[in-house]
């Protein structure tokens, strides 16, 4: 590590940007965290009254967009978009200049136009949202940045699209939640994870009734961050905060999409209450006095995260769901992705499968039984296409579902409230923690709309 980077990471961790203990003082006295604008907001309370009504967007003769954040995740969209039909870049913002230009120049080589830049600060993206000649606006900045560019585009007539998680607190997934049905824009989170080739083959088993009822889902985030979180660039510069003065479930939306998606949550069911409890914390400190010495910030520092993090979620028809969070110890990656159901097993890291009445008695298969007769044709249709894309071609598969939906007018595979929910457990799990693990109910983003809402995601395979 250069000493430019040592002193960038050492001024990060003197002035991490989030309180624990403001955090813990609001939570007991108040339960409901604060927005970008400092007010309070609860359900209904910026358009009182307001129904959930499905957001009719009609048919785009083509996809006009602007880009938020173009770093490692956000370059690797842009990349995607530039091999989609009917897709024209047309802005671009960050807020360091140099990311501007790669991407100005890569849609320069695609034939197009050189979009705006927008580099003047981190508010730039204001800019951008109030352009006339947009449709969509994708972000792809650190986690406190999604909702304030959500909000901007929706509010400015454009549909908006944000990486994961999509919110952090519940009164922003609100914000969310109700920005989208008055302004009747689609605000879709981009998680990835539902379009992985395991996550719908599970889905087409389930929804072929090959595993009986669904009764539970095991899922999770269990990936070696420590390198990334201390090596002075990148998401070292916004994410290590997190852990330093949260503890919860902190990015629970990679694993529990799929098994949200596979209980049919918010159409059919919904989640219901949620209990969490984290281990003590020890492997952030370690890896620092190992890698910079005891006597380093980075070491010498308390970490409010927990290194392992259960959450369990009871859905509204008494399914169960286990989440697990682990960013912070020697493991290989995992999302687990297991779904249980009356007559038989799925799960992921290794793939395996048991089907009662197909499957040998007591012994697992292999993926490669199941995959010809029931692999998705989604995969079938775009495998070439996905080639090379990031995450083994999932990240592909996302972005084209999202703008294929918005030619034809189509209802997204993935809504704001499906963003909501799978989100919000980033605060519920901190409550809860803070709170000897006490049950923490889950709001109604679709207030009773999950009783009859037809199912959306791949609806139309």
């Amino acid at each position: 590590m250069s000493m430019s980077q040592k002193r960038q990471k050492n001024h990060f961790f003197e002035s991490a940007v989030f309180s624990r203990r403001n955090f813990l003082r609001k939570s007991a006295a108040a339960g409901l965290g604060m927005s970008m604008s400092g007010k309070i907001l609860k359900a209904g309370q910026i358009h009182p009254g307001h129904k959930p009504e499905p957001i009719r967007a009609g048919a785009l003769d083509k996809v006009r967009m602007g880009f938020v954040g173009v770093g490692l995740q956000g370059s690797a969209h842009v990349r995607n978009f530039l091999k989609i039909d009917k897709v024209e870049i047309k802005a671009v913002c960050d807020i360091v200049p140099e990311k501007v230009e790669r991407i100005q120049a890569w849609v320069r080589d695609a034939g197009q136009s050189t979009p705006t830049g927008y580099t003047k600060g981190e508010y730039d993206f204001l800019h951008l949202c109030e352009r006339g000649d947009l449709d969509l606006v994708v972000t792809a900045t650190p986690w406190k940045w999604h909702v304030p560019v959500c909000v901007a585009a929706m509010k400015n007539g454009k549909h908006a699209a944000t990486e994961v998680p999509a919110a952090v607190t519940l009164d922003a997934c609100w914000e969310l939640v109700e920005t989208s049905e008055k302004t009747q824009k689609h605000c879709v989170m981009l998680e990835n994870c539902c379009y992985s080739r395991r996550a719908l083959l599970i889905l087409n088993l389930v929804r072929k009734g090959k595993l009986g009822e669904v009764i539970n889902g095991t899922c999770g985030y269990l990936h070696d961050l420590r390198e990334v979180k201390f090596n002075g660039k990148d998401e070292a510069l916004w994410r290590t905060a997190h852990s330093i003065t949260r503890n919860g479930n902190l990015y629970p939306t990679h694993g529990l999409g799929p098994v949200a998606e596979a209980m049919d949550i918010n159409r059919g069911d919904g989640f219901d209450y949620l209990v969490s409890m984290s281990s003590v914390s020890r492997g952030l400190r370690l890896y620092a006095a190992e890698k910079f010495g005891v006597t380093d910030p980075a070491a010498a520092r308390r970490y409010a995260l927990g290194d392992v993090n259960i959450s369990l979620i009871r859905t509204k028809k008494g399914r169960t769901i286990t989440v697990f969070h682990d960013c912070s110890s020697p493991r290989p990656y995992s999302r687990i992705d297991r779904i249980q159901g009356t007559r038989g097993i799925i799960e992921g890291y290794p793939d395996r499968v048991h089907i009662e009445g197909s499957s040998p008695q007591h012994e697992w298969e292999e993926f490669e039984a199941y995959e010809k007769e029931f692999g998705h044709p989604l995969w079938q249709n775009l495998e070439k296409l996905a080639k090379g894309a990031g995450h083994g071609g999932m990240d592909f598969l996302e972005d084209f579902r999202l703008i294929d939906a918005l030619l034809h007018g189509r209802y997204p595979d993935m809504d704001v409230y499906d963003a909501a929910a799978w989100s919000v457990v980033s605060e519920l799990s901190e409550r809860s923690v803070a709170n000897k693990s006490r049950p923490m109910d889950f709001p109604d983003f679709t207030r009773g709309a999950w009783k009859t809402n037809p199912r959306i995601f791949i609806a139309d395979m």
